[in-house]
């Protein structure tokens, strides 16, 4: 079994969390586990690109140009960034929203949403484009994005872990009054995720 999984975000969306929640789940199952990441100038709102490589014999922590199996992204133009990281027919677990450069709010640039989008579908049929945004704050705290599209992850097939362990690795790694909004934003994701699955 190999499962290669790419974070894509901003600094503050807590890509790196997410990594290491997975890379602890896979562990506890029992499995060789590598990580990594990119980050980018800016310690907020610039790129961050995390790696979590799962199975046995693994060499190297960085992910190969096309070898994904699974894009995660927690910010709409850094998913997009990250697509040469996706294999030809790998998953794509997104959230639709965006952190805008202050480029565009000046004027110098402009943020192509719908492109963008476009782009995701172009690369493979399997995306999973989700509100985290609205989801999180549904849950208590606009902080949870990772957690609720962590919730989508753990829906999926064949991972190497139980849903229940990704749970319990999230409740262990944030503070205890913020437990009960990190469940629920775990919850709603899941939901979502079961969603898409039942669509297939």
């Amino acid at each position: 079994m190999k499962l290669d999984i790419v974070i894509a975000g901003v600094g503050g969306q807590g890509s790196v969390l997410a990594s290491r929640v997975i890379a602890q789940a896979a562990m506890a199952a029992g499995w060789e586990v590598r990580t990594t990441e990119t980050i980018g100038m800016a310690q907020r709102e610039g790129s961050v690109v995390s790696h979590v490589r799962i199975g046995s014999q693994l060499y190297g922590a960085l992910v190969p140009d096309q070898q994904a199996d699974i894009l995660f992204g927690l910010e709409l133009a850094e998913t997009a960034r990250a697509l040469m990281k996706l294999k030809p027919g790998g998953v794509i677990i997104a959230n639709q929203g965006k952190v805008v450069p202050a480029s565009v709010s000046l004027g110098l640039s402009h943020y192509a949403e719908e492109p963008i989008r476009e782009s995701l579908y172009q690369k493979t049929k399997r995306v999973m484009l989700v509100d985290a945004d609205a989801l999180a704050m549904e849950a208590g705290n606009s902080k949870t994005v990772n957690v609720v599209l962590l919730g989508v992850l753990s829906a999926l097939a064949g991972l190497p872990f139980r849903r229940d362990d990704l749970l319990q690795v999230i409740l262990e790694s944030v503070p205890k009054k913020a437990v009960a909004m990190n469940q629920e934003a775990f919850e709603r994701g899941r939901k979502i995720g079961v969603t898409f699955h039942d669509r297939k």
